[in-house]
């Protein structure tokens, strides 16, 4: 039900919840988790930080709106602070003090997501704002808010042709309303909650009180996502992408002038954004949407988007691209790498030498003995029959899984780069980048070179009757020939050199070489705890994991072993100096373990969110000292994930165990003693509230038991 969207409990007038973004939110899905809608504060607080680190969530009017879906919340749910003192969540007017925590359901339906947009749209309502400033009593907030969310939403009129609506607009002076700009707008944000609604309603607002614009904006967010009509978006003179992901089947608009930005700038300077895209629009070498008839290039000397804020900067797009690509790239490492220690675990450990002729040559009705032949020498393994061969089936199947790791890689980047006519290059690409040797660092190049390629031949200035064949034959055909004549002929020997050259550094680490390299992984992995640095020792040691080899097998034990520590550690430490932790951190604590045996290294965010100058070198600390031991004990990880429930894919498991205790020991004393000798004023006072809060529940026991 709407009216249970918020309720006075969820809602804090005029607080002081901490001078950083983190415990603003940490504090906010405190209020969550004590009226019963999460399941625990650190399951909320840690997804609503990490949206938070990929863009801030403050809007103009003093406004921030974080926001998340995670297991965690039970219910859609509305959490609001007026802050005392204001704090920066990189907002156009400084320090936000009005914040609102927009937590849904990982699993929910639209229909509260529909509700969650009304709010957002309401934020850019100066007459709301104010209400929200001047209410005296959260039940007074709770009744502005509901009003708002409950409102129905007003019928769609009738569409009328362009020429009529222009007819019946009232032209300012000197300007004649038949030379309206026809835009067509798209907004989209990462989770499609609240950054996507407001700025299609600032751009539409924006547009409403002009005469020089007609706008029809498309959102693409998680509720309300009917797409323009063809017909629209073909009388459309421009087109304004505001958008932190890609736009969906962007060839629609191929051929329109476009302006890119993030959704944010529309939110901020809609005016701005809707006079770039009309001057856009009457400029002939204005920057177009790729894949159509008209779509050109600028000349030499034009002004590139990248310079002149009508689109995202190169380094941004490439940056994009490749995340775009490990992205997808993930799930198959996870699925093959899982699916190979699945393999050793029914297989025994010698599985990695005869899979495929157990595989092939064997069956559920011819079940293979110890000892078989392959490729003319006689091998025997310690196991047999059935779990023998059902131990090579899951390898063969986890292995197929990784060999498609760099062609996705390299796919998906020219994908982002050039749309749906880069893929079938890039995937091209990367599978010559495999044959030549050259690994997931020719994925790397490849993509690039493919989403490039793409996006250039996509530009051409073609006859209309070819420009129906451009996207399905044209591109992909001459970028295929680009890419595979460019990777055999001139980059596949330098690359698979590079690519040999990094293999064998790898393997040839051994005692303080492999330690030091430990040490790195390990201050990474527990540098920002599931942010881009941590991300960044990830990917390094998983697309590793493709070549094979123990060296990579032993880089993926360390990082992964290094990311368990920090939740396991503070779980440990809220238990042995409770006193030391604020209420919703010893909260925390009682699941943070769990997270950390399961190696989510965001399980320890909302106690660096609320103390990073104790926390994060406490961690970081802890993390070196496990990767240290991790690759002095020589241990290997088969698989990428799974932490501790994975042992089996682990070699020898007792030093990976080994590993992940010093490094909890180190990092729970370390940010025991930081907190002793330099105590967190947050803390203290937390704990002094809640002792002030149990002394009568104290006092009234001690009187009965004197009774």
């Amino acid at each position: 039900m709407a009216s249970e969207l918020i309720t006075r409990e969820l809602v804090a007038l005029d607080v002081d919840f901490g001078s950083s973004v983190d415990e603003v939110i940490t504090q906010l899905a405190t209020l969550v988790h004590a009226a019963g809608r999460a399941t625990d504060v650190a399951g909320l607080a840690g997804p609503a930080i990490e949206r938070e680190t990929q863009a801030g969530t403050g809007v103009p009017g003093g406004v921030a709106i974080p926001h998340c879906r995670s297991e965690a919340v039970s219910e859609p749910t509305l959490a609001f602070a007026r802050l005392s003192r204001g704090v920066d969540f990189s907002g156009p007017d400084g320090d936000a003090q009005l914040v609102f925590l927009i937590a849904a359901p990982a699993g929910g339906g639209k229909a509260h997501l529909k509700i969650l947009s009304k709010l957002a749209r309401a934020l850019v309502k100066q007459d709301f704002l104010e209400a929200l400033r001047s209410a005296r009593s959260e039940e007074e907030l709770v009744a502005l808010v509901l009003e708002v969310v409950n409102a129905e939403k007003p019928k769609k009129a009738t569409p009328q042709p362009a020429a009529a609506a222009r007819e019946k607009q009232a032209p300012a002076e000197g300007v004649s309303a038949s030379k309206a700009t026809r835009i067509v707008a798209v907004t989209a944000c990462p989770t499609g909650i609240a950054h996507t609604y407001m700025a299609a309603d600032a751009l539409t607002q924006t547009a409403q009180a002009r005469t020089d614009v007609e706008l029809v904006v498309e959102t693409q967010g998680s509720a309300n996502n009917e797409p323009v009509a063809q017909a629209t978006i073909d009388a459309a003179d421009a087109v304004i992408f505001a958008t932190d992901v890609g736009v969906r089947d962007r060839e629609r608009f191929a051929g329109k002038p476009v302006i890119e930005s993030g959704v944010k700038r529309a939110i901020n300077e809609p005016a701005r954004m809707l006079d770039e895209a009309i001057s856009a629009a009457s400029n002939p070498h204005a920057h177009k949407v790729a894949g159509g008839a008209e779509s050109a290039d600028a000349p030499a000397g034009a002004t590139s988007p990248a310079t002149d804020g009508s689109g995202l900067g190169w380094g941004k797009r490439i940056q994009q691209a490749i995340m775009t690509g490990v992205s997808y790239m993930v799930p198959f490492v996870a699925a093959g790498g899982l699916l190979l220690a699945l393999g050793f675990l029914f297989g025994g450990a010698d599985m990695a030498n005869g899979w495929q002729a157990l595989s092939t040559n064997y069956s559920l009705s011819n079940l293979p003995g110890n000892t078989i032949e392959v490729d003319g020498t006689i091998m025997e393994f310690e196991r047999s029959g059935l779990m023998l061969y059902l131990g090579a089936v899951f390898f063969a199947i986890g292995q197929a899984g990784m060999n498609f790791i760099v062609a996705v890689l390299s796919g998906y980047i020219a994908f982002a780069l050039a749309g749906r006519p880069g893929i079938a290059p890039g995937f091209i690409g990367g599978a010559i980048a495999v044959a030549v040797g050259a690994g997931f660092i020719g994925g790397l190049v490849t993509g690039l070179l493919a989403g490039f390629v793409a996006m250039w031949i996509g530009s051409w200035k073609v006859p209309r009757w070819l420009a129906s064949l451009m996207p399905v034959v044209v591109i992909p055909l001459l970028t295929s020939l680009v890419v595979g004549l460019s990777t055999y002929l001139l980059l596949g020997a330098p690359l698979a050199a590079i690519m040999e050259g990094l293999q064998n550094w790898l393997s040839s680490l051994s005692g303080s070489s492999a330690v030091l390299l430990g040490i790195i992984l390990g201050l990474m992995m527990c540098f920002d705890l599931g942010g881009p640095v941590n991300k960044a020792a990830y990917l390094f040691a998983t697309a590793g994991l493709s070549t094979g080899d123990e060296a990579s097998m032993k880089i993926m034990a360390a990082v992964m072993a290094a990311g368990m520590v920090p939740p396991i550690a503070l779980s440990l430490a809220t238990l042995l100096r409770k006193s030391l932790f604020t209420p919703a951190e010893q909260e925390n604590g009682k699941s943070a373990w769990l997270l950390g045996l399961s190696f989510v290294s965001e399980g320890a965010m909302p106690f660096a969110a609320a103390d990073p100058l104790r926390v994060i070198p406490s961690m970081m600390a802890g993390g070196a000292v496990t990767g240290a031991v991790s690759m002095a004990l020589g241990v290997g990880s088969h698989a990428p994930h799974g932490g501790i429930f994975v042992f089996f894919a682990i070699n020898p498991a007792w030093g990976f165990v080994v590993s992940i205790l010093a490094g909890v020991a180190v990092s729970a004393l370390a940010v025991i003693a930081l907190k002793q000798f330099w105590p967190n004023q947050v803390a203290e006072a937390s704990a002094a509230k809640a002792a002030a809060a149990e002394a009568p529940a104290q006092d009234a026991r001690a009187a009965r038991s004197a009774v």
